[in-house]
């Protein structure tokens, strides 16, 4: 090696070094926001298992995280010792703590086989001629718009459909759902601001009383349980436990919340990473059987959920460091899917990658119970848009939503002629 080189070399791992011990959770930069995987290469390749300030710890190795969502007795998915301090005794802390993704068995398991029993295979084949139908549609406005925002006039959209569909909620009173659910998740991020807490509140308040309202126009007139999911979280389990009332408000809402921006964030992030890289995008033209593999990769390259939140429960060891009972552990989905150690030249986006065990939708008990739904959404979309749109373009900037947990778009100005 030259000393031109070791030097180029010294370099680079002293400014990975200076990322690593400049990260904090609590101060992201804006450079983070655009691109953080320079920040998640150097953690894992220097400080895996990262001590933050608050004495929590950020882990960046696939292995390692997979060692956390194999383990749920030891790594709890409860948030009250969490969100206590930040939430304060507010609807949200209140929200968060009932809701499925944020809990242990047997809450957890009870929520979970209900929902899942809505969101069967061939429950979600029956979803597919709606979807097809429904994509046609928003195509066709976008087609006479000429000019389009793929984020409102089209990856938004479709989640928001497919929910208020899944909870039977009316056509009409669907216009507020999205502003909801941003608001709510927006007070998920590391730093809550005043005026995210605010939203955030407010948006479970007042989500609340709409489904309070909804509930009892449901019990009046119940739908098909097979499909229905509102009825069927409403009518539980046969013989067996019925959710309580403040169960099944927030239940719903983490519904709308769990398959709203995550999908929203694939379909906007499958666009611009097809986009990007003309040539996977012409591959995929050439062969629309790589839809499946595609969805897989874009899930990987820009997972749409970025940090998932664990506590201990007892002493345990992850990554060669020893943590105490109640230690707050950040497992970190896009480092882990961008590791080298399990995906080979990971920043290069591959629509035919294979394998591809990325963990975007997370593993274990904690796995999306709607996995297979979005990976559905995603399909159509995806294809369907390419096969009207082929030459689309960007008609500047994507602008990223400001998300640390939740990676996408807030824009996407496209030109479609």
């Amino acid at each position: 090696m030259t000393a031109t080189a070791t030097t180029e070399t010294t370099a680079g791992v002293l400014d990975r070094q200076a990322l690593v011990d400049r990260f904090d959770l609590s101060a992201l930069t804006p450079d983070f926001y655009r691109d953080p995987y320079p920040w998640y290469h150097a953690l894992r390749e220097l400080q895996p298992v990262k001590r933050m300030q608050n004495g929590s710890y950020f882990l960046t190795r696939y292995d390692d995280v997979m060692a956390v969502y194999k383990n749920p007795k030891v790594f709890s998915s409860d948030k009250h010792a969490e969100f206590g301090p930040k939430y304060g005794d507010t609807p949200l802390f209140r929200h968060h703590t009932t809701s499925l993704v944020f809990n242990d068995p047997p809450l957890h398991t009870r929520v979970r086989r209900l929902i899942a029993g809505a969101l069967t295979p061939r429950a979600i084949a029956g979803m597919e001629a709606g979807l097809v139908t429904l994509v046609a549609q928003l195509l066709d406005r976008i087609e006479a718009k000429g000019d389009a925002d793929l984020i409102e006039d089209f990856a938004s959209a479709i989640p928001i459909e497919v929910i208020g569909n899944l909870l039977a909620v009316p056509h009409d009173e669907r216009a507020p759902l999205r502003d909801w659910s941003l608001a709510i998740l927006g007070a998920l991020e590391p730093v809550l601001t005043p005026q995210a807490a605010g939203r955030g509140n407010a948006a479970v308040t007042e989500f609340s009383a709409y489904l309070e309202d909804l509930i009892a126009r449901r019990r009046r007139a119940p739908g098909d349980p097979a499909h229905d999911v509102l009825t069927r979280l409403i009518e539980g389990e046969e013989g067996g436990e019925r959710l309580t009332p403040a169960e099944l408000l927030h239940n719903c809402i983490f519904l709308l919340n769990a398959g709203h921006e995550t999908t929203t964030n694939l379909i906007g992030n499958g666009l611009v990473a097809l986009h990007d890289n003309p040539a996977q995008k012409s591959r995929l033209l050439a062969d629309p059987e790589l839809i499946r593999p595609a969805i897989e990769e874009v899930l990987r390259y820009e997972s749409s959920n970025q940090l998932g939140n664990r506590i201990t429960t007892e002493t345990v060891e992850i990554g060669g460091v020893l943590m105490p009972p109640q230690t707050q552990v950040t497992v970190c989905i896009g480092a882990a899917n961008r590791d080298p150690a399990q995906f080979p030249d990971p920043d290069r986006f591959d629509i035919g990658r294979t394998p591809n065990r990325h963990v975007a939708f997370a593993s274990g008990i904690h796995q999306c119970a709607g996995m297979n739904l979005a990976r559905l959404e995603g399909r159509i979309a995806l294809s369907a848009f390419l096969a009207r749109f082929p030459d689309f373009a960007l008609a500047g900037p994507p602008v990223r939503g400001g998300r640390a947990r939740f990676r996408g778009f807030l824009e996407i100005p496209a030109r479609i002629r």
